[in-house]
């Protein structure tokens, strides 16, 4: 499962997913994981989350960011939940590869949930991506 968390810049999408993330970790019998750029997280993430740097990882393009995610699913058969803070800001604001992007990584997440949040309105957003919105 995919879903999308988009918003502009400022508006507490970061806020949104530190609360889901926390929800996750009550509520999951797995791993749950949290990709951001930098270390904006670090002091607002309980200490049983896998937190990462995907800088430390030269992640620059959609396709970098699916074989990323796929290697976490592939070496963890336990991740419950993975969510990604500031999706365009890591791999770039090309807006048309978003859908790709989030149907490949939905082919491959039965029973992982992985969640994105990105710096753009809704009304931006191609149709293609908009099924992917958070409720």
């Amino acid at each position: 499962m995919v879903k999308l968390i988009p918003g502009k810049r400022g508006s507490g999408k970061t806020k949104l997913l530190i609360e889901a993330i926390h929800e996750a970790e009550k509520q999951s019998k797995g791993n749950v994981v949290a990709i951001q750029r930098g270390s904006s997280l670090n002091h607002e993430i309980y200490h049983r989350i896998r937190l990462i740097n995907i800088e430390d990882y030269k992640i620059k393009s959609y396709d970098d960011m699916y074989g990323f995610v796929a290697g976490l699913l592939a070496s963890d058969y336990d991740c419950t939940d993975i969510f990604v803070d500031g999706l365009l800001r890591i791999v770039g604001r090309d807006l048309d590869q978003i859908a790709k992007l989030l149907d490949r990584i939905g082919e491959i997440t039965e029973y992982t949930c992985v969640t994105f949040t990105i710096s753009a309105e809704i009304d931006e957003l191609p149709d293609t991506v908009k099924k992917y919105l958070e409720n």
